[in-house]
């Protein structure tokens, strides 16, 4: 995709639509982050586009001075696929949530990461179903009590990271709401990435399932558990760095310093062309609960859906020629319908 010389301001990126999601919610910071980081991606308007699905994140195209789609339930990675097909000099994004994107959207998903299109999908997990007012989600964690499980929910729930690394996704990565900078610092990972970009962002719902990721957004929380990833970098967490992160056949698994050689410690590479260490770091946490991995998972090149399309489509006109419509719409016979 070409870039242009423009210069925006976070402003320039906002519609003039009001904003409808409940006060306090996480949703608006995160648009903040992509409104801001939007406006410095140095290309054009009217080269971006947003594409949602169903659920109080798919209200965000209408937030976002660009392009956008708000589409049907589950489905918007199908129809980002037919946009950057059609359109390969876009930069496309997809919004979801936990709902929209793990159930009734949930082949869809994995299938767009499985092909490498060249998309961006934004994953917002708050952990419950928000606009339908409260019930579980393929995220909630098992016991939890909500409208739809008043004893609680007996279901085990995705760990969307370890979907994604699971479906071979070429892109993946993890934020919170509330951390901007590592937000920003996510998205520009993701949008330099050629192929399919997988972002789980842990958003808080307020309403219907408060302080969820309050241990890695409060004040202590955020150092005592948060692991951050980064590429080159040995995996140190803590409050005085006193865990580490080691691998030991394969598992990960979270270490006190003083019970190894510095030695052993984990050096993250996101460029590991197999996603079995990856997936590893994805299991330390399930939920957020205990220590949990934050940043890039995986970035690795490979050949995208796009250019695999595009090389057919080449092939078939070098070899056939580009082809007729009415001539192939008429080429088993017609009938007239009285």
């Amino acid at each position: 995709m070409s870039k242009v010389p423009v210069s925006y301001k976070r402003t320039d990126m906002q519609s003039d639509q009001e904003v409808k999601w409940c006060p306090g919610c996480g949703d608006y910071t995160i648009l903040a982050s992509v409104q801001s980081f939007m406006a410095e991606l140095g290309i054009s308007k009217e080269k971006m586009v947003f594409v949602s699905g169903i659920g109080c994140a798919a209200r965000f195209p209408y937030y976002m001075n660009t392009y956008g789609l708000h589409t049907i339930h589950g489905r918007a990675p199908a129809v980002a696929t037919g946009v950057t097909l059609s359109n390969p000099d876009l930069s496309v994004w997809v919004v979801s949530g936990d709902g929209d994107s793990l159930s009734i959207g949930g082949n869809h998903l994995i299938h767009a990461l499985r092909k490498n299109v060249n998309i961006k999908i934004l994953m917002f997990n708050n952990q419950i179903y928000g606009l339908t007012k409260g019930q579980y989600s393929p995220t909630s964690e098992e016991g939890k009590k909500t409208k739809s499980s008043p004893y609680g929910s007996v279901e085990l729930p995705f760990n969307p990271m370890s979907v994604a690394l699971g479906a071979e996704a070429s892109f993946v990565a993890r934020s919170v709401d509330m951390d901007r900078d590592l937000t920003t610092q996510v998205l520009q990972e993701a949008s330099t990435h050629k192929g399919s970009a997988f972002v789980e962002i842990y958003q808080n719902c307020n309403v219907f399932n408060d302080k969820a990721f309050e241990q890695l957004t409060s004040k202590e929380g955020r150092v005592a558990n948060r692991i951050n990833l980064v590429h080159g970098e040995k995996v140190i967490f803590g409050a005085e760095d006193e865990f580490a992160v080691t691998i030991v056949n394969g598992e990960a698994k979270t270490v006190k310093r003083t019970d190894i050689d510095d030695s052993q410690i984990y050096v993250h590479d996101i460029t590991r062309e197999n996603p079995s260490v990856a997936f590893s770091l994805s299991r330390l946490s399930h939920g957020p609960y205990g220590p949990t991995p934050m940043g890039v998972f995986r970035k690795v090149q490979r050949e995208t859906y796009n250019e695999d399309v595009m090389k057919q489509i080449d092939f078939a006109k070098d070899s056939k020629g580009d082809g007729e419509l009415d001539k192939l719409v008429r080429s088993l016979g017609t009938w007239d319908v009285k």
